[in-house]
């Protein structure tokens, strides 16, 4: 932990707007004016883009951005292989994909010295990365800022902290996450996770596939769920050889395995930019909750804060879900989450406090998993008491939980099927639910 890098994180200025064409320089006249790669970039900065989809998809999809560094990303020795940790990657085939409700407790104290990279901890996936399609579930407990410098080019990492801060420091600036928001790095984009308290812990979705976007609300209109507005982005920030006083170590993680290089540079070294492949921050709180003010639930995919489409329209690759604080109005309707059966997968984590379908079990840190078509719902303590309740309106704020939804079963990795952390009797949270049916006649 570090009192200049909390000093530091809480005094960061942003650029807002999820998708925008951001633009910025942390030296006037850094950033060229009319061009992409004029013949001589201003500064003697060297001019560079990094493409997050292929050049000729539809506009509206295409993710890019022009950086302006100090060295061109070129130059850097050769990669060799390294350990891969507790990371592994899609396709996953040492387990048979697991029909069982599965939930485990949070992810046990690792080492001292572990950074935020030594501290991933994969629970499983689906697809294959060498295809771009699918995702992977991992959780992280890190008790070290890194000094090293890491990149994943199999996908997008969809970090959500649930305990301890982070300082994010990327090509594009720095970024500041505490638990209850979530921070996304784009496919290919260099960082450093920098601790702002004594450990962290939290959750990673790495998105193999096409990049997470805004979902298209129809019938809500122009407004609600996940605003625009309300993500942010970092201004120009960079590291040059005075923040550098020896070799900087870069992994890069490439179709599954870790790749590590010594640089004699920080590869932190993008004085300007401009694009729309960016790195973001979103504080959860400020999803704009919509649900029932007549009778019955709408379906979670009103909860929907980010979507990865596949090639079918509405089914996402994976979906990141948040259930954040909100009323409950519901006429004659059982306010809880409804039992259910789903052709998509279900990882659920939670960031504080409880959530309103688990009473025991589902703790901070800890997470669950229904694969498809696995059928879940709230457990029997909860079940009796939402339906004996009086329904007047009731607010829900004492937790913030999450879910990445998924179009394909999630397999396990054997370390997660074998852990010591696996509740062994999830089961038993539905045992006692006894039958009511009463015939008129």
């Amino acid at each position: 932990m570090s009192g200049d890098a909390r000093k530091t994180a809480e005094g960061l200025a942003y650029l807002t707007g999820f998708g925008n064409e951001h633009s910025s320089q942390a030296v006037p006249g850094a950033l060229p004016e009319g061009r992409n790669s004029p013949q001589r970039a201003p500064l003697g900065l060297y001019a560079e883009q990094l493409s997050g989809t292929a050049f000729t998809e539809p506009r509206a999809d295409n993710r890019r951005s022009w950086l302006y560094r100090i060295r061109p990303s070129a130059a850097h020795p050769a990669f060799t292989r390294t350990g891969n940790g507790a990371i592994r990657t899609a396709p996953f085939t040492q387990s048979v994909p697991d029909p069982n409700r599965l939930r485990w407790n949070p992810l046990p104290a690792p080492e001292a010295g572990t950074d935020f990279l030594a501290g991933l901890w994969t629970l499983g996936g689906n697809g294959d990365v060498t295809q771009r399609t699918g995702m992977a579930v991992h959780l992280y407990h890190a008790t070290a800022s890194m000094e090293r410098v890491f990149s994943d080019a199999d996908g997008e990492l969809l970090i959500v902290p649930e305990r301890g801060g982070l300082l994010l420091r990327t090509e594009f600036g720095l970024l500041h996450a505490e638990p209850g928001h979530v921070a996304l790095i784009p496919r290919g984009v260099r960082f450093r996770v920098e601790l702002l308290d004594e450990d962290a812990r939290g959750y990673v979705c790495e998105n193999y596939g096409a990049p997470f976007r805004l979902p298209d609300l129809g019938p809500i209109g122009a407004n609600g769920l996940a605003n625009a507005r309300d993500f942010k982005a970092p201004v120009a920030a960079y590291e040059d050889d005075e923040h550098t006083t020896g070799p900087v170590e870069v992994v890069n993680k490439f179709c599954g395995n870790l790749w590590t290089a010594l640089y004699d540079h920080s590869p932190l070294d993008v004085v300007a930019w401009h694009g729309n492949h960016v790195p973001y921050v979103y504080d959860l709180r400020r999803f704009n909750v919509l649900g029932t003010i007549s009778y019955d639930h709408p379906d979670p995919s009103i909860f929907t804060v980010l979507t990865s489409p596949s090639d079918t329209p509405g089914l996402a690759g994976v979906d990141f879900v948040v259930f954040a604080p909100r009323w409950l109005v519901g006429e004659d309707t059982f306010r809880p989450p409804y039992f259910h059966r789903n052709v998509m997968s279900e990882y659920m984590g939670l960031i504080e406090g409880a959530y309103d379908a688990k009473a025991e079990g589902f703790v901070p840190g800890g997470g669950s998993l229904h694969n498809m078509m696995s059928a879940h719902g709230p457990d029997r303590e909860t079940f009796d008491r939402a339906s004996a309740a009086e329904l007047k309106p009731q607010r829900i704020d004492d937790g913030l939980a999450f879910m990445f939804e998924t179009r394909w079963p999630v397999t396990l990795t054997p370390q997660a099927a074998r852990a010591e952390h696996l509740q062994p009797r999830y089961d038993d949270v539905w045992r006692g639910m006894e039958p009511h049916f009463r015939p008129l006649h």
